[in-house]
């Protein structure tokens, strides 16, 4: 009987965790941050309006995507939950950038990351041109909602 027993093999398999989290309407204050209409964002802007004769006080939310800076607005009763994104911020030395715009990122234990691409906007430009005048650069990069990005740069101080 034991003898038929399948053994499954996974190729990968995930933490499990979420990449956002519930909170309440009310809760969330300029500068921080909330999923709106599906994009995580900063949150610029809150403004509550008084209850209604029918029903509860509302919540206008203006906020930017923190990927690629539009500008988005939601309106949620204060009492109902909104969900938050995981911000995940971390920085790595760059070890290289390819000819298709990809960079190469050495890791804090020692491996290689490969599957960033280096930003269109006025950081890509800055990086490649300090990259290119030879400079040691440690990039900044901003996580959330399984999307990744570079945020900005400095000169390594070795």
């Amino acid at each position: 009987m034991a003898d038929n027993l399948e053994i499954e093999e996974f190729e990968q398999a995930g933490s499990g965790a979420s990449t956002t989290f519930p909170m309440q309407c009310s809760a969330i204050k300029k500068n921080g941050f909330a999923v709106l209409k599906g994009r995580p964002c900063k949150v610029v802007e809150t403004s509550t309006s008084k209850t209604g004769k029918h029903g509860h006080a509302k919540v206008h939310m203006v906020g930017i995507d923190i990927f690629n800076g539009k500008k988005y607005e939601e309106i949620c009763p204060s009492t109902h939950n909104m969900d938050v994104p995981v911000i995940k911020r971390s920085e790595y030395s760059l070890m290289d950038i390819t000819d298709d715009n990809y960079v190469s990122l050495l890791l804090h234990d020692g491996s290689e990351r490969n599957d960033l691409q280096l930003p269109t906007s006025e950081i890509g430009v800055n990086l490649r041109k300090a990259f290119d005048d030879g400079k040691d650069i440690v990039v900044a990069i901003i996580g959330a909602m399984d999307e990744e990005q570079i945020i900005s740069f400095k000169e390594s101080n070795k």
